[in-house]
């Protein structure tokens, strides 16, 4: 590791600036938008704001550490598809990095995107604020102190705000940390192409007992490209974060855990068939059950997660009520209506964890329903039945495909 807050600063900046990650090409969005999580604009109202943000209305979007632009392409499309109100602040320290977001933005015509280059701890004298949304993916675990990395877009977030953060989960990365040590012991002080070169020799020679390969949930290094390779074992500065590391930073700085994402991931009645387990799992508080889902998973590589002022006004998470529009990710009732009909269970993979789920009775029925125009209400009418047992009826599928984070609420 480069000795000294100053050199690891330099060696993080060298990197990103020789490697922008991840590796994007502007020309691939003549054929697709990028979409994940946090930040699509639909998840991040059900999460953040109960569902109900108009997004007519202005709408300011920071996104920290912006890297070649995942974040703030979608961001910004998704607002300009809604109208003119919408704004996106790109930041971050690479140059290299931002000049592919800037093509990409250009590549869409998109015009409500500004690019700033610079560091996250630089906001509060930036004069930038109060930012509505918050996104942070991918930094804060590569700051020197995240906990005054995470302060100052606290500082500049509005009361009423919240934030979608992604961190790194320490059992999922079992083994990346042992050859990150290797490597740098064996290439400190090389240049970034030397670096590549001898960490692709390295894997080769790995014994099949070293833990990195055995990880099965791990394949950046596997992918081709030297961006991924470099940022997963040759980064110059990265930490990872059990759940409740994650919980003391949000208390450090005045946040609140809102969701993590896919929730079903966090639920330990996930992977606890005994019913007596079970049972004492309900007991736990949210925090502890989240602690318990993740040790015996073992397998979550990444935190992604949303997150609100403790003593601000954020709404918080969208409620299953009449007036809500039950809004499908990817828009495919047809399709989900169909593999609900046709089995009474679901198998999901996260990451290479095969999960089975039971479907609840009447999903397919429910979903068939869903046109992302229609409420609650609307369906419940369609469908002649009572709103109590509509809600009992239906509850819990709503519960398996917001778990799943395929299925989001908003009003109209």
């Amino acid at each position: 590791m480069a000795k000294g807050k100053g050199k690891r600063d330099a060696a993080v900046k060298r990197q990103y600036e020789t490697l922008p990650y991840p590796p994007r090409d502007p020309k691939d969005e003549a054929a697709r938008l990028i979409e994940g999580s946090p930040s699509h604009l639909d998840e991040l109202n059900h999460y953040l704001f109960a569902g109900k943000r108009d997004f007519s209305q202005p709408f300011r979007a920071l996104v920290a550490g912006g890297g070649t632009g995942d974040a703030a392409i979608m961001l910004a499309q998704h607002l300009a598809d809604r109208g003119k109100a919408g704004h996106v602040t790109y930041l971050d320290l690479s140059s290299a990095s931002r000049q592919v977001a800037e093509a990409r933005a250009e590549a869409r015509g998109l015009d409500n995107i500004d690019f700033l280059t610079g560091s996250l701890l630089d906001l509060p004298s930036l004069n930038l604020a109060p930012f509505d949304y918050i996104d942070c993916c991918g930094v804060l675990h590569h700051l020197e102190e995240p906990v005054a990395g995470l302060a100052a877009l606290v500082s500049c977030l509005a009361d009423d705000g919240g934030m979608g953060l992604m961190v790194y989960a320490t059992l999922g990365r079992t083994g990346v940390y042992p050859v990150q040590n290797a490597l740098r012991s064996l290439t400190e002080g090389d240049s970034v192409g030397n670096q590549v070169k001898l960490a692709k020799n390295l894997l080769k020679d790995l014994p099949p007992a070293n833990w990195l390969n055995k990880n099965k949930v791990l394949g950046d290094h596997k992918l081709g490209e030297d961006a991924a390779l470099y940022d997963l074992l040759l980064h110059p500065r990265d930490r990872s974060y059990l759940v409740p590391e994650v919980l003391d930073l949000l208390t450090e700085t005045g946040m609140q855990l809102v969701r993590f994402i896919e929730p079903v991931r966090y639920e330990p009645e996930m992977y606890l068939k005994d019913p007596e387990l079970r049972k004492r799992a309900r007991k736990l508080d949210t925090g502890a059950r989240a602690a318990l889902a993740e040790n015996l998973s073992g397998s979550i590589k990444t935190h992604t997660f949303y997150a609100r002022k403790l003593h601000g006004t954020a709404a918080g998470e969208a409620r299953f009520d009449p007036e809500m529009i039950p809004v499908l990710k990817d828009n495919n009732a047809e399709i989900l209506s169909r593999t609900l009909a046709a089995r009474s269970s679901l198998t999901v993979h996260f990451d290479t964890d095969p999960v089975t789920l039971d479907i609840p009775d009447g999903a397919a029925d429910f979903v068939r329903y869903i046109n992302n125009q229609r409420n609650l209400r609307e369906i419940q009418s369609e469908m002649s039945m009572t709103w109590p047992n509509f809600r009992t009826a239906f509850a819990p599928v709503y519960k398996m495909l917001q778990g799943l984070n395929l299925l989001w609420l908003k009003s109209s």
